[in-house]
């Protein structure tokens, strides 16, 4: 299947794309909310239901991927090994209590991958416990599996209404 490819969703109506000469204030309206929150939402399927997890997690620089770690003996862990494809949902909400016009929030869908101990590994591990030293021993324990997430599509909303799209896989 396609890296980029994303049937299960449509279009987003009235979302500015990519293209948007807006891109650039979008990319870092997503890299800011992404370096402010240090949790999110992760959702997955299975059992022919949708669950929602908090996890810790550190992004690319690039964007292209983030990283979060879960023990082994999880249903989430579970339920990443049955179904690739996920959602992670990062907002401001707390930050904004009085305003909900001022609160931000960014969905970012992609396929998920564990990662095998190796450089890679280590590199993302690094960066996960450098952002969240209190999970060091957690991220280092053999219970626990360290993933990767490829993002295909983030949905930044502002304003309550505002969206925008921004795939990052298309940009060189």
């Amino acid at each position: 299947m396609d890296r980029y490819d994303e049937p299960a969703l449509e279009p987003v109506r009235n979302a500015r794309r990519d293209t948007d000469p807006a891109t650039p204030a979008v990319r870092e309206r997503i890299r800011v909310l992404l370096a402010q929150q240090p949790f999110a939402v992760l959702c997955t399927q299975g059992d022919q239901q949708p669950y929602g997890s908090v996890i810790a997690f550190a992004a690319g620089d690039d964007l292209r991927s983030m990283a979060f770690c879960t023990p082994v003996a999880t249903r989430k862990y579970r339920l990443l090994s049955q179904c690739e494809r996920v959602a992670l949902v990062v907002d401001s909400r707390c930050q904004h209590l009085d305003d909900m016009m001022e609160v931000e929030a960014l969905t970012a869908t992609g396929r998920v991958v564990e990662l095998e101990r190796g450089p890679e590994y280590e590199r993302w591990a690094v960066r996960l416990a450098a952002r969240h030293p209190q999970l060091e021993a957690f991220i280092a324990a053999p219970s626990s599996a360290l993933f990767r997430i490829d993002i295909v599509r983030y949905l930044h909303v502002s304003r309550f209404q505002e969206v925008r799209q921004w795939l990052p896989n298309l940009e060189s």
